[in-house]
């Protein structure tokens, strides 16, 4: 491919700066659109140059993300005042015409336009005018590959996009549009790239990844079937799996498969029916239960994290309690904990009764505090012993670090050769921020 015209200084663009936030999918995005530019001579900016480019993903999810995505658009702005500033993702589809009146914002693309980016910068080049460009949420049909490991050791493969479920305090429907998928052919093609050049570790991610194959009649428990039988590739995780998704078919092929470790992401939200019901989740707590039961019967090491969120309209101080008590009866190891927010547009803002701020973050530090406790009993039950973990690239002066399979973060003296390596290592005592020092055996 050429590399790109001029910019509006005369010189050619070399270099772009990437600011993300969100989900790991959006990450994964991030660096697929790296690697599209860099193919066209775009590379990545030096610590203390200018960029020529700059791209800031945006995520949607909460009140706090939109502030955020504003703040760090305008920063964007300031600090690099002459360079080309294109804004995509979540909350570019959501309100693209609001970003595009931020001055110094050039290029703004919705959440199917977000990997053509280097086609829309060739775009502006052409007359250097602002323009937006945003598919209808309804008209999101295309579904675009994504399988990246950024500066990271292990890849993100994205297998699936959008969300049909609409429960009545999220936006990801309108951001991300309808449920698809890639075909598992595809999806089976990046697996073997990512082991042809050396990758050891594979997340699977999406927005709702077991609804994977709506578009194509194929079925996420074939796609993790066949991802298992590709040569080279020696881990993967499931990032996160609705409960109601999640079956005891696809638990029992985790459980004695080859490369997937024993790890689930089930998003919970509430352990109380009243308040799922309220959210329009798919199920129950009763349905929830028996799957961490499953996982847990099943793989005993297994590691399982939780979405919960706290303070949602209807969640009076009964059925928080409720909730509280219902997660802390399951053995589960960490607690994602968020505290709602009002999203414009979602079915949440006719429910009547309102949780104060207050409330919210009291009911969030006792959630955080329960998680921490339970994650800190998980990790004492492995002190000790020994486990296998993929070495990660280590980061400036930070530890050497990596995570064992069933997903505890452990530290060791950095030595380059086990970098992207599966190596045994001895637990040997927690720190206060939940790691463990270990060595390797």
């Amino acid at each position: 491919m050429p590399n790109f015209a001029l910019s509006m200084e005369g010189k050619a663009l070399h270099t772009v700066h990437f600011e993300t936030l969100g989900c790991k999918l959006n990450f994964s995005e991030t660096a697929t659109i790296g690697k599209l530019l860099a193919e066209r001579g775009i590379v990545a900016v030096r610590d203390g140059e200018t960029p020529d480019v700059c791209v800031v993903n945006t995520c949607s999810v909460t009140a706090l993300a939109d502030r955020k995505c504003r703040q760090h658009i305008r920063n964007v702005v300031k600090r690099y005042p002459h360079s080309l500033v294109v804004v995509t993702g979540c909350y570019a589809q959501l309100k693209s015409e609001d970003i595009a009146a931020i001055p110094g914002v050039d290029i703004v693309l919705g959440s199917e336009q977000k990997l053509d980016i280097a086609q829309y910068v060739e775009q502006w080049l052409t007359d250097h005018k602002p323009f937006v460009a945003v598919t209808r949420t309804p008209d999101i049909r295309r579904f675009s590959p994504s399988c990246e490991c950024g500066d990271r050791t292990r890849y993100w493969l994205k297998v699936q996009d959008g969300c049909d479920y609409y429960c009545s305090y999220c936006t990801i429907p309108m951001a991300r549009g309808r449920s698809r998928s890639g075909t598992i052919e595809s999806l089976l093609s990046q697996a073997r790239q990512v082991a042809a050049s050396g990758g050891r570790e594979i997340v699977i991610t999406g927005v709702n990844i077991g609804d994977f194959g709506k578009n194509t009649g194929e079925r996420f428990i074939d796609l993790l079937q066949a991802l298992d039988r590709v040569e080279g590739i020696e881990r993967y995780r499931i990032s996160s799996i609705e409960p109601d998704l999640l079956t005891d078919e696809m638990i029992g092929f985790v459980a004695q498969s080859r490369a997937f470790m024993p790890h689930f992401h089930i998003p919970l939200q509430c352990g109380n029916d009243e308040v799922l019901r309220l959210m329009r989740r798919h199920y129950d707590r009763a349905l929830f239960a028996e799957k961490v039961s499953c996982c847990r019967e099943l793989m005993p090491d297994c590691f399982i994290g939780v979405d919960v969120m706290v303070g949602s309209r209807g969640e009076t101080d009964e059925y928080f309690e409720d909730s509280y008590r219902f997660i802390e009866s399951l053995p589960l190891q960490h607690l994602h904990v968020f505290p709602y927010s009002e999203r414009p547009g979602t079915l949440a803002l006719r429910i009547p009764v309102v949780v104060s701020q207050q409330a919210k973050q009291e009911r969030a530090e006792r959630m955080i505090a329960l998680s921490d406790r339970k994650q800190r009993e998980f990790i004492a039950r492995y002190v000790g012993t020994t486990r296998p973990v993929l070495m990660e690239q280590p980061h400036g002066n930070a530890p050497m670090h990596g995570f064992t399979d069933n997903y505890i973060r452990v530290n060791v003296t950095p030595d380059d050769a086990i970098v992207n390596q599966v190596v045994k290592v001895k637990l040997l005592a927690i720190n206060d921020d939940l790691t463990v020092e270990a060595q390797v055996v």
